[in-house]
């Protein structure tokens, strides 16, 4: 099913300063776009309602209500809370960056404005704007064509043989397109996903990077110049062991002693944090490479580590449970030839799910302790709640030497056969509304198998974990 990009549409800019509205309307004007301007948060909002725009092109400081609570504001409103809002900021900040995309925003245009990259990114949205206004209808043009053709098939039951035959057979070709165009959704969702993704760590990795380094760099420097000091201090002791009264005084109000013995340690452990954080972007860009066209020899223990580092927060100990211990049993592994973007997102799927089971074990197991009898809440009962979340990640190479096989294995809740059945399944999925998609196995299963020519399966049992098989061959051809 072929489906045309239209790229005509209405935007809406909002901004206070009648300087900024020029300068976009001007760049935008020869689009062939309508636009239409509001000049702060209020005026805004009551357009949206009234035009409902395809793009809100918002500005950050206004006076009133800002951009970010009239951003939260329209997605809070059924009516424009899924237009598509870019917010126009000087705003340099990651955590203002942050903010705006927590709050539902889709971009970021920051200023002084560049002509091209308003359009180019406008542009950009709108495209994917009507390319999900026209799936949507596709899908419910699909959900009743099914539903007619089931109506119809009841009705053929009742005919000769020969008709029920054709209808079994158009039934089959019929769910034959369905798959395909299910296969197609996964397929431009994952580009999609993987493309905007890849584009915002990577824009952030770079924005952190440098000024990270420029830390760094001086804290190797300010640890020198604090020993000088601190030596120098020294010589001033030994050979003036008597300095006025002034400075004696001084040296008492500060505990000079104490300064020299804790500063060099304060430096010390800002040093190892700037370092941690140079090691975290660093695994940021490791795990953010998009080019998926390319095969490249990779260390695949070097893709673990690094997506195991983008999810430590989620592997530190909270109020629901405790740590969540990863154990490694790496083996010996040369580079595999593989695309290295795709599968560090099969490994961010695999290990992002384990900890999804290990935290719902928890949680039954306590709601379970919280409901048993207090004289019945023996210490093999209690104890089970106390138990620490594991996920184990095995690396090997098979005899022939042909194929690597990665196995990761939690702790978890486990797997019931009817939720075994489906997982493969595109859009299944087990967890709440807004926090699973149903993709996340489908999408890992077709990188494997499609993309490296090699196997993911799972064996699982309720209550006792689940274990992910990887095989990925070292000589097959990869598509």
């Amino acid at each position: 099913m072929n489906i045309t990009v239209v790229e005509k549409g209405v935007i809406l800019i909002v901004d206070d300063n009648p300087h900024n509205l020029e300068i976009l309307s001007e760049a935008l004007i020869d689009t062939g776009w309508e636009i239409l301007i509001a000049v702060n948060g209020e005026g805004a909002i009551a357009q949206a309602e009234y035009a409902y725009p395809d793009i809100i092109l918002l500005d950050v400081m206004m006076p009133g209500i800002d951009g970010f609570t009239t951003c939260q504001r329209l997605k809070l409103n059924p009516i424009t809370c899924d237009i598509p809002i870019i917010f126009m900021t000087a705003l340099s900040e990651t955590i203002d960056k942050v903010k705006g995309f927590s709050l539902g925003a889709v971009d970021y245009i920051t200023k002084p404005f560049e002509h091209e990259e308003v359009v180019a990114r406008v542009k950009m949205h709108l495209q994917i704007r009507n390319l999900t206004k026209q799936l949507k209808s596709h899908n419910q043009q699909l959900k009743q064509e099914i539903a007619d053709r089931l109506a119809v098939e009841t009705k053929l039951q009742k005919l000769t043989q020969e008709l029920e035959q054709r209808v079994e057979e158009r039934t089959s070709q019929l769910s034959q397109a369905l798959d395909n165009f299910q296969q197609a959704q996964v397929t431009l969702i994952q580009q999609e996903k993987m493309s905007t993704l890849g584009e915002l760590i990577a824009g952030i990795a770079h924005e952190i990077n440098n000024p990270v380094n420029f830390i760094l760099g001086n804290l190797s420097h300010a640890s020198e110049y604090t020993k000088s000091f601190i030596d120098l201090f020294k010589l001033y002791q030994q050979y003036y062991p008597n300095p006025e009264v002034e400075i004696e005084q001084k040296i008492d109000e500060i505990d000079l002693d104490f300064l020299m013995q804790d500063f060099p340690q304060i430096i010390s452990s800002m040093h190892k944090g700037t370092k941690r954080l140079a090691q975290m972007i660093y695994s940021l860009r490791h795990f953010s490479r998009r080019d998926d066209s390319v095969v490249e020899p990779i260390d695949i223990h070097e893709g673990i580590d690094c997506t195991l580092l983008i999810l430590q927060y989620r592997l530190k100990a909270n109020s629901e449970r405790s740590e969540i211990k990863i154990i490694k049993n790496y083996g010996i592994l040369l580079p595999v030839e593989c695309f290295p973007g795709p599968l560090n997102q099969v490994f961010m799927n695999i290990l992002a799910n384990a900890i999804d089971a290990i935290e719902e074990s928890f949680l039954t197991r306590k709601n379970s302790a919280a409901n048993f009898p207090k004289s019945a809440a023996s210490g093999v009962h209690l104890s089970s709640v106390q138990d620490s979340g594991k996920i184990t990640i095995c690396t090997s190479v098979d005899e022939q030497h042909s194929v690597v096989v990665i196995q990761i294995a939690d702790n978890g809740i486990g797997m019931t056969e009817e939720v075994k059945q489906r997982l493969s399944e595109p859009m299944f999925t087990t967890k709440p509304v807004g926090k699973g998609t149903g993709l996340g196995l489908s999408i890992s299963r077709q990188i494997i198998q499609e993309k490296h020519g090699g196997k993911l399966w799972f064996v699982s049992e309720p209550g006792q974990g689940t274990e992910f098989w990887i095989e990925i061959p070292l000589l097959s051809k990869k598509a």
